[in-house]
């Protein structure tokens, strides 16, 4: 199925054939397009600068689009247009925070294996946390690539240059968190049922109390959901604790004084509630620090693992499976740069894996 905006060149091309756009003549505007074809003006600007790219029509500055005044072949050519040789295949751009073994490195080798599968070029871009990279990384790429692949990153506040996008009708499909609220397409572990099926775990292992460890969860929707999924799981049985203060996991913050800061934090936390035997931190790398806050002399787990590659310790955790959300994601921006209606969210499976695994 052709992409949207080769629609668009489809059918200025047979306008063109049959004589209704002649050589001089204006032609409709990008938001005449988007409107015609019910598309975004990003669609329909894309649209025109590969015909433009075709020596097909010129833009005129202040004035509007126009038919070329000598037309090249048109029996020569087909959509899609290939004039230029960076634009022949699909262009892709994965915007991540950072990636880690635990959480990440699969992610991104299986939408770089998804992506040449398709013929699709991918461009990756790091925003090491800091949501002004994201919106400049957004503002970047959107201009020459097709669609986003987008990791958000930590934050009190939505990316104002992704929500345009998305509300634009770019393609765009997000991995590991939600935007609430915001139609866009997400992919992502149902992290409310797997930290209650691991809080669950732990109570039934005989631990009454537990703690929930995480950095503030506002706006982000993993952390929120987990911490969601922790209190539903208490009932009749146990008691819930939170410490959701701790930062200096967060991409971009990690120092010698705020990890310094965070396990002092964790360890007056123990002073404060000695009765909590289970400790679950909502990702790997805070594990690791709990773990080392306490000495070890409780119980920790965690989402995410990993194994035996980088030699960290084993803690149950919830395996996430990285490998069906990149096969995922990339299938769903292809499916939207068809044209085809996406669901706004896509659940992969989740195990539950002990700590002696």
């Amino acid at each position: 199925m052709a992409l949207l905006y080769e629609r668009i060149c489809a059918h200025v091309l047979e306008q063109l054939r049959r004589g209704t756009l002649r050589p001089g003549d204006r032609v409709p505007s990008e938001m005449e397009l988007a409107a015609q074809f019910a598309v975004s003006r990003i669609t329909s600007k894309r649209a025109l600068e590969v015909l433009r790219e075709a020596g097909l029509v010129e833009r005129v500055r202040g004035k509007g689009t126009f038919v070329v005044p000598r037309l090249p072949d048109l029996t020569e050519l087909t959509v899609p247009l290939r004039s230029n040789p960076r634009r022949e295949a699909l262009s892709i751009a994965y915007i991540v925070p950072s990636m880690s073994e635990a959480f990440g490195l699969d992610l991104l080798n299986t939408i770089e294996e998804r992506c040449a599968e398709h013929g699709a070029h991918l461009l990756v871009r790091r925003t090491h946390g800091r949501q002004t990279d994201e919106e400049k990384a957004v503002d970047s790429l959107v201009a020459t690539v097709d669609g986003l692949i987008v990791f958000p990153v930590y934050g009190d506040f939505y990316n104002a240059s992704l929500l345009r996008q998305v509300l634009d009708g770019f393609p765009v499909v997000l991995v590991d968190r939600q935007l609430s609220g915001i139609p866009v397409s997400a992919v992502l572990t149902d992290n409310v049922a797997a930290a209650r099926a691991l809080t669950q775990r732990l109570l039934a292992q005989g631990h009454e109390h537990i703690a929930f460890v995480a950095p503030p969860p506002v706006n982000t929707s993993s952390i929120e959901e987990r911490l969601e999924g922790f209190r539903s799981a208490f009932d009749d049985r146990g008691r819930p604790y939170e410490l959701t203060d701790l930062r200096s996991t967060l991409p971009g913050s990690t120092t010698t004084e705020s990890v310094r800061a965070d396990m002092d934090t964790i360890r007056a936390f123990r002073e404060q509630r000695p009765e909590v035997t289970a400790y679950f931190a909502c990702e790997y790398n805070l594990a690791r620090m709990v773990d080392r806050a306490l000495g070890g002399d409780r119980v920790v787990a965690c989402f995410d693992s990993p194994g035996d590659s980088i030699g960290g310790p084993p803690y149950l955790h919830v395996r996430q499976n990285q490998t069906e959300m990149g096969r995922l994601a990339v299938d769903l921006l292809l499916a939207q740069l068809r044209g085809e209606p996406v669901p706004t969210l896509s659940y992969v499976p989740f195990e539950l894996i002990d700590a002696e695994t």
